[in-house]
């Protein structure tokens, strides 16, 4: 049993994330869900009950943390190791070797566990969670979401009482996330006590026993599912919580757009090392175009992106702007690129610096209208790495809106967005396609491409066998490409 007994923590210098009067008992085998706005304190319960709170982020904590019945605070972090087991929304943070069987054996390797048995339960873990085929594997030549079952299985090969999970489904495709909710049945099945912090809520709907909403970093709702079910739309909008189920989506129509091809893609092939990504892909794109890239995990999505932009220079075929042909270099120039794991472009010692970083002399009013916009203020004195992961998503957006670039490229943009944040990213993508600018999302977020695709691109086997207009006719494909059932 889990006990958090009047709980308030604040961090070492922020605002954001703190925790007020918590009281909450999860009881042996209990599925829970924490949802919320970014920052409203979802993640910050994790850690303190993975221990990472108060042994590793320093701040003012008054309660205690009891798991069966042991203060977590007295507890060794080797101790807790064995009782709960963590997946983090960036899974990279949480690896320590370069392959991918080593990271699978690496926590039962360090409980001592003899080679014999290392290697049965790598082999058991990968075959019941059916992922054989990530065996063996430079972890660097991952996907996201390739990483985030490789994250997961190293946690489920130790097997723990206590599961936390925290935005698990964030760089997962629509298949991935089916998976995901069946391995989250399976280790219910076997008596685990989950603690889920997600703000993709449909999945997880008849799995969970109770939901927890959170806000300003007080417990503002308890609900089992059947109570869940009963808040219309319009208030789980008003509680800044995504869609329970997908069909009730409405994607935006749009009509063909008539203009003149403003990018020219011609028979262009990727490659990695010796391996083909993409071959023979031809594709045109119009000034104000939002255009969704979709498929499966590892497809060639972001690799495709970084070609894009000049970033992946291992190609073949022809890159044409306006009819001019642009090489890497000038492909650098014309855009920008919003990565996936967007720590890797945060530089600035805070969130104001960082909105301007790199930017031959920013105009201070548009910094200052975009950091408004997103919902940035706040925090414009906080370094970027202390914010939430989508609070980091936001300032990778900011910057792209500010460097005033005419190909955009945003990677997964509303990975560990709530409902607010999304609609944001969407409004101020849109706002940028009705200034002229071509935009490519990566995404597995049907939610999003609801709201502000035109045109939807999919990879598949090293092929582009789809690219469909947000037309009525197009509609039941494109929710198939999301594997969304009727």
């Amino acid at each position: 049993m889990i006990e958090l007994r009047n709980i308030s923590f604040s961090y070492q210098g922020q605002k954001h994330g703190s925790l007020h009067n918590i009281n909450l008992t999860i009881k042996d085998g209990e599925c829970i869900l924490f949802c919320g706005r970014s920052g409203c304190g979802k993640t910050t319960i994790t850690r303190l009950i993975n221990g990472l709170i108060p042994h590793f982020y320093i701040g003012e904590l008054q309660g205690k943390v009891l798991i069966d019945n042991h203060d977590i605070s007295e507890l060794p972090m080797y101790e807790i190791a064995t009782k709960v087991g963590s997946v983090f929304q960036n899974p990279r943070t949480q690896f320590f070797n370069v392959d991918t069987d080593s990271e699978i054996a690496f926590g039962i390797e360090n409980e001592s566990l003899p080679p014999k048995e290392l290697v049965k339960r790598v082999k058991q873990t990968t075959k019941e969670l059916d992922i054989e085929n990530l065996r063996a594997r430079n972890i660097f030549e991952l996907s996201g979401g390739e990483k985030q079952k490789i994250a997961f299985a190293s946690v489920y090969a130790m097997n723990p009482e206590i599961y936390l999970l925290d935005e698990p489904s964030s760089n997962l495709d629509m298949t991935s996330i089916i998976e995901l909710q069946e391995h989250i049945r399976l280790i219910k099945e076997q008596g685990k006590t989950i603690l889920i912090a997600e703000h993709r809520l449909y999945y997880l709907m008849d799995i969970v026993d109770r939901i927890i909403y959170l806000e300003h970093g007080e417990i503002a709702g308890i609900y089992n599912p059947e109570e869940f079910y009963q808040l219309t739309p319009t208030q789980r909008k008003n509680m800044g919580l995504r869609a329970i189920n997908l069909n009730d989506e409405q994607p935006l129509l749009h009509d063909s757009l008539a203009s003149k091809p403003i990018l020219k893609l011609n028979d262009i092939s990727l490659y990695y090392k010796k391996r083909t990504i993409l071959e023979h892909i031809n594709l045109d794109a119009r000034s104000g175009e939002v255009i969704a890239i979709v498929g499966h995990n590892g497809a060639g999505k972001t690799t495709f992106s970084r070609a894009l932009c000049g970033l992946h220079k291992n190609c073949k075929g022809e890159f044409f702007w306006n009819g001019s042909l642009q090489n890497c270099k000038s492909r650098l120039k014309l855009s920008y690129m919003v990565m996936q794991d967007v720590n890797y472009e945060l530089f600035a010692d805070s969130v104001y610096s960082e909105c301007s970083f790199g930017i031959k002399n920013p105009n201070q009013q548009i910094v200052e209208e975009t950091m408004k916009r997103l919902g940035l203020l706040q925090f414009r004195d906080c370094h970027p790495n202390i914010l939430s992961g989508g609070q980091k998503q936001r300032v990778a957006v900011a910057v792209s809106m500010i460097c005033n670039k005419e190909l955009l490229i945003f990677d997964e943009p509303t990975s560990g967005l709530d409902y607010d944040s999304m609609i944001q990213v969407a409004d101020l993508i849109k706002e940028l396609a009705a200034m002229g600018k071509v935009i490519f999302v990566v995404t597995h977020d049907y939610e999003f491409v609801c709201h502000t695709c035109s045109r939807v691109v999919h990879f598949d086997e090293g092929k582009m066998p789809d690219d469909l207009l947000m037309l009525k006719d197009n509609i039941p494909k494109i929710k198939e490409l999301f594997t969304i059932s009727e």
